[in-house]
């Protein structure tokens, strides 16, 4: 098991969870302090690289279930996917999956720019793009392996 300020430097100090920083400095105790989640592992021994920085209330609320990654309440879209989910299909299968569908191009450009940048830290090894495509009057959302 990794030190805690090791898996925090690695991490940036954010929360893989939430996407939100955690305090180096805050008490462990904290429900926004820092604490080291080891993931679900498939068998007895943990994968290694499987450790991730969140903050004490969200790897608990988490537990030992597949983690919620919620999309920004900024973003103007319908029927969005679950993130973890689809992260877990595209990192076993690959391909490309329609993640989401918005109401313009501009909502659909922001929540693909904002998506990529979720992933570089929820899911840092699995190369991913988007691609907006019209269809039915709104704009899916795609992604796909790189």
């Amino acid at each position: 098991m990794s030190n805690l300020n090791e898996v925090g430097d690695r991490d940036a100090w954010r929360c893989w969870l939430c996407d939100e920083p955690v305090d180096p400095e805050g008490s462990v105790n904290s429900d926004r302090g820092p604490s080291v989640d080891l993931g679900i592992a498939k068998s007895k021994k943990a994968a290694a690289g499987t450790e991730r920085l969140a903050h004490r209330a969200c790897n608990t609320r988490k537990g030992a279930v597949k983690p919620v990654v919620a999309w920004s309440p900024e973003l103007f879209v319908v029927d969005p996917a679950p993130i973890a989910a689809t992260v877990e299909r595209l990192g076993r299968k690959g391909g490309r999956e329609v993640v989401a569908r918005c109401p313009s191009r501009a909502d659909a450009d922001q929540a693909a720019t904002w998506l990529v940048d979720r992933l570089s830290r929820f899911a840092p090894d699995l190369a991913v793009t988007t691609q907006v495509e019209p269809g039915g009057g709104q704009f899916l959302l795609v992604l796909r392996t790189a």
